[in-house]
């Protein structure tokens, strides 16, 4: 009931939010988006801030900062032990500002060195992609150290970015599926292929970093003790909008949720790229995470952790994208979403080598069953 009851609130506030939003004046009408000029600093640097919370499908500098910020206050908080810092950032590993670090160094590279494809495609591209894969993911397998950020940083730009970028364009586009399946699937190749080859660096020692694996024998570092209760479920529902950043925060998660909304209500050019879809988008978000944590709550109880983040960040809003927002799609891609993207992606966690961060599992779920899904409600009656 509590899940339901959250994201009935938050369907009506969204609702009330779409509504509300045409009669606003616009902010900076003229507003426009990075198109690949390497030349206009202001507006580069803006859309790589932005690209922090791509994962989440949102586009927003304000938003960027704003998570980063909440990340930051949560991080302070659990290396001071403080009770209001929530759930333990980056698996309660302590390495946030490694962590980050590297995804940052790898965002600003593979804008650098990829951001020309925007300006000769004229479309969005994943440039996205390395803060929400290789880079962290390396750091928490093997430690905080300056060769290793490097080393994930540098790795992420050079394959997670142009894996992407030719499974969006030469797959995706052509086939008429959500970017995202092509996004998660760069992430998950250049994983396997960066993991595999970090066993062979001299300075990549053997991995000391325990991270959730989904399997109760398997330890690791994330502590919850909580009870898991109404106001459990209502936290855990406003993290796991964070997890895909390796974040997994309700203080991140709300400053990237406040920065959004307000982006959008200044001007929705500044929030996202899907425009006025992002209430139905947000909405069909919080439904699947309510669903997700409800369905699959008895299994964060078992292993510590489990990936209930899955759907919010890939199916549930690929679906309402690609039907265009209606109330179909936003139920259908959540309802969908939590039932098959979590248990999917623990069941290809469990089945990795221990040198490989369990995140690959997330990945390919995502990719898997937005494909799967979306094509298959594509021939359903009312699906068009």
């Amino acid at each position: 009931m509590t899940a339901v009851f959250i994201a009935g609130v938050a369907a009506v506030m969204l609702q009330v939010l779409a509504r509300l939003r045409p009669s606003l004046p616009l902010f900076m009408p003229r507003y426009t988006r990075w198109h690949g000029d390497y030349l206009d600093g202001a507006s580069w640097a803006a859309w790589v801030l932005g690209d922090t919370t791509e994962p989440g499908y949102a586009h927003s500098a304000v938003a960027g900062a704003m998570m980063l910020l909440g990340g930051y206050l949560a991080h302070q908080g659990f290396r001071t032990k403080k009770r209001w810092m929530g759930f333990p950032v980056t698996s309660g590993t302590g390495l946030f500002g490694w962590a980050v670090g590297s995804a940052a160094l790898g965002l600003v590279l593979s804008n650098a060195a990829w951001g020309w494809t925007i300006a000769v495609s004229g479309m969005w591209q994943p440039t996205f992609v390395p803060f929400a894969s290789v880079p962290p993911a390396v750091v928490l397998v093997y430690g905080g150290r300056r060769s290793v950020a490097l080393t994930g940083a540098i790795l992420g730009a050079a394959l997670s970015t142009p894996i992407a970028l030719v499974a969006v364009n030469f797959g995706c586009r052509p086939l008429g599926l959500p970017p995202v399946v092509g996004a998660t699937t760069g992430m998950a190749i250049s994983a396997l292929m960066a993991f595999a080859l970090c066993r062979h660096l001299p300075w990549m020692r053997v991995p000391t970093v325990v991270v959730p694996r989904c399997s109760a024998g398997s330890p690791h570092h994330f502590v919850d003790t909580n009870r898991q209760g109404p106001q459990w479920l209502s936290r855990r529902i406003i993290a796991d909008f964070t997890d895909a950043q390796f974040i997994g925060n309700e203080w991140a998660s709300a400053g990237l949720l406040a920065g959004t909304v307000i982006s959008y209500l200044l001007n929705p050019a500044m929030a996202s790229n899907i425009g006025n879809l992002l209430p139905e988008a947000l909405t069909s978000q919080v439904l699947t995470a309510a669903l997700a944590v409800a369905l699959w709550h008895r299994q964060w109880a078992t292993y510590g952790w489990y990936p209930t983040f899955v759907p919010v960040v890939s199916i549930a809003p690929a679906t309402v994208l690609a039907f265009d927002g209606s109330v179909q799609a936003i139920v259908a891609g959540a309802v969908l979403g939590a039932l098959t993207g979590p248990p999917f992606a623990a069941a290809v966690a469990r089945r990795l080598p221990p040198h490989f961060h369990p995140f690959i599992g997330n990945v390919v779920s995502m990719a898997v069953c937005t494909a799967a899904i979306v094509t298959g409600l594509s021939v359903m009656p009312g699906f068009s």
